[in-house]
């Protein structure tokens, strides 16, 4: 018998609940955040006490402009995510708008804590993404197609097309952050020692000393 309890304890605690997989489930209508709360807070902010909470905090017309593509990678994302729209505050979800100019890339990188889903709404874009068996999956989409991105794994997007572009993206996190691969390494502070990427990558110092110098590290 108490080897069964045991068992069952142990099946228990390793297989995953659902309410585990994504940001936990809200225990109240709503939690507007309060950004500049300064007091501990796990898996989000703070809640605004529901007497000062108004209309406004439920919309955001954060995503309504074209973002600024002018920079070494053409492209921008302007983000819907908590730190910006305090109302999405421990409900699970969040989404970007992200632009792109002709040629524009949104660089290798992964959401930590959000599988990512995405439709293009103008434009041509070449998505893809990277399994942890080093696979790639890949296509190209035009407006109207759709795109999933598992949790934590390495993707990109680039404009293919002559025109500009532009994807809207959601996520089911308030907060999925992000590590851009290229600036993560080649531009973190403090730096990453030259030794550790020249053995990484198998090249010399001077070609990491040339790639940081293009992120201004």
């Amino acid at each position: 018998m108490a080897i069964r309890v045991t068992l069952l304890l142990v099946i228990l605690v390793v297989l995953p609940f659902p309410s585990h997989c994504a940001d936990p489930d809200p225990l109240q209508d709503f939690c507007v955040g309060i950004l500049n709360d300064t007091s501990t807070s796990i898996n989000g902010f703070p809640c605004k006490p529901a007497s000062q909470v108004t209309s406004d905090d439920f919309f955001f017309d954060g995503l309504t402009k074209e973002g600024n593509t002018d920079n070494v990678f053409g492209f921008t994302a302007t983000v819907g995510n908590v730190l910006a729209f305090p109302g999405l505050n421990t409900l699970g979800l969040s989404m970007n708008r992200v632009d792109f100019a002709p040629g524009g890339l949104n660089p290798p990188h992964s959401h930590p804590r959000a599988t990512e889903t995405g439709v293009v709404i103008k434009g041509k874009l070449y998505v893809g993404f990277l399994t942890t068996n080093n696979m790639l999956h890949s296509k190209v989409l035009t407006a109207g197609e759709m795109f999933v991105v598992p949790r934590g794994l390495v993707h990109f997007q680039m404009n293919v097309g002559k025109e500009k572009a532009m994807t809207i993206t959601a996520f089911n996190s308030h907060l999925p952050g992000a590590v851009v691969l290229p600036t993560t390494l080649f531009a973190s502070m403090p730096p990453i020692p030259n030794n550790v990427l020249t053995k990484a990558f198998q090249v010399e110092a001077s070609v990491i000393d040339d790639i940081k110098a293009k992120f201004g590290s």
